[in-house]
């Protein structure tokens, strides 16, 4: 028992390469199998916390796989998706480079002795990736090919599907999830500024 959180998040590591293979296949069925192949990964993802907090597995190797597998799942399939067009290359690089600003912040706090956990943003905005990303991959799996925000894309409503309001709607919630990744950054940045201000107080009072 102790060792399934740890199992189960390496599990989401190890999904990632046939994930983002799928999306790359850039077709109706192959998008049908990653959306459910994703909710099994947000499914672990769910079930090793749970596990961790209920039984007290805790453990420094569990938090780092659990951290590392949730921002190489988001990071993964963020690239695919620009890959295939359906989601633009700055969107990506911003979230992307949020995942390493907060990594690099969070070192930093560790060294001089604090833990910054996840707050509230930051988990709102893992939360709406997450959906928008699920969602893009459903919506081409209903065949989405007419409406979409990447690029701003029309059509008249006789030729919209499921798929395109799915796809639509999922791409809003991307620009949600973008809104909370620069607003989450600006709230870890706030938390760790006192690792800059520490070495400037030490030396006023040397």
């Amino acid at each position: 028992m102790r060792n399934v959180p740890n199992i189960l998040s390496a599990c989401r590591i190890v999904m990632l390469a046939p994930l983002v293979l799928l999306i790359l296949l850039n077709q109706p069925v192959t998008y049908a199998v990653a959306t459910v192949l994703f909710l099994l990964v947000a499914l672990t993802d769910t079930i090793d916390g749970r596990l961790a907090r209920r039984y007290n597995l805790v453990s420094t190797l569990g938090i780092f796989l659990d951290l590392t597998a949730d921002k190489m799942l988001v990071s993964g399939i963020l690239i695919a998706l620009v890959e295939v067009h359906l989601v633009p290359s700055w969107i990506a690089i911003i979230i992307v480079a949020r995942e390493f600003l907060v990594t690099g912040m969070r070192s930093l706090a560790a060294s001089a002795g604090k833990v910054i956990s996840a707050g509230r943003l930051g988990k709102q905005k893992t939360l709406l990736t997450l959906i928008a990303t699920g969602g893009i991959m459903l919506g081409k799996a209903f065949g989405a090919a007419h409406l979409t925000l990447f690029p701003p894309s029309f059509a008249p409503w006789s030729q919209i599907n499921i798929g395109d309001l799915i796809l639509f709607a999922s791409d809003a919630i991307m620009l949600l999830a973008l809104i909370w990744t620069v607003v989450s950054a600006i709230e870890y940045i706030r938390d760790a500024a006192f690792v800059f201000r520490a070495p400037q107080k030490a030396e006023q009072q040397g």
